[in-house]
């Protein structure tokens, strides 16, 4: 599936922002590239770098990383109870309290490295062998109506509008 074959109602429209950053490609091989790509993207931060923020208040490069790798999750989780037929509407997560709890200051570029690898792989797993139709099955989240598809391309959309934020504010700063 194509992110050009996803029906206009099949997202919130603020979930178009994270859309919006993704070329057409095939799901799969976006989450595959991604997984390579994001990688070496936190390979090459400046281990200086890694615990600043670009504004008092925002969050670290750790953070965001974090706050990348737990959205994953999230919208993992989501894609499966849809996958599953669940049709129990599931709330929203606090993304800010997410973070809070995350542990950033205490990380290191090779353990982030290492858990995005393994929750993208999971990630990859989890929409490798799915149809059409697994992908067209809807349900609840956030009081919104997603499909499976969408959170597949909200997961990479959502780890590549991040991934330009850190470029722009925090390593051209």
């Amino acid at each position: 599936m194509k992110k050009s074959n996803l029906p206009k109602e099949a997202y919130d429209q603020f979930y178009g922002t994270y859309l919006s950053v993704l070329d057409d490609s095939e799901l799969k091989v976006l989450l595959v590239n991604d997984k390579t790509g994001f990688n070496k993207f936190i390979e090459n931060i400046p281990e200086e770098k890694l615990h600043t923020s670009y504004e008092l208040g925002k969050w670290t490069i750790a953070e965001v990383i974090l706050h990348i790798i737990d959205a994953e999750r999230v919208f993992q989780y989501r894609a499966l109870r849809f996958l599953r037929n669940d049709k129990t509407p599931l709330p929203g997560f606090d993304q800010d309290l997410f973070v809070k709890h995350s542990n950033a200051s205490t990380r290191d570029k090779e353990s982030l490295i290492a858990e995005f690898k393994a929750v993208r792989e999971a990630s990859i797993t989890l929409f490798h062998n799915l149809d059409n139709e697994d992908l067209a099955r809807t349900g609840i989240a956030s009081n919104i109506e997603w499909t499976v598809g969408t959170l597949g391309f909200v997961i990479c959309g959502h780890l590549k509008h991040h991934q330009q934020i850190i470029t722009y504010k925090y390593l051209q700063a």
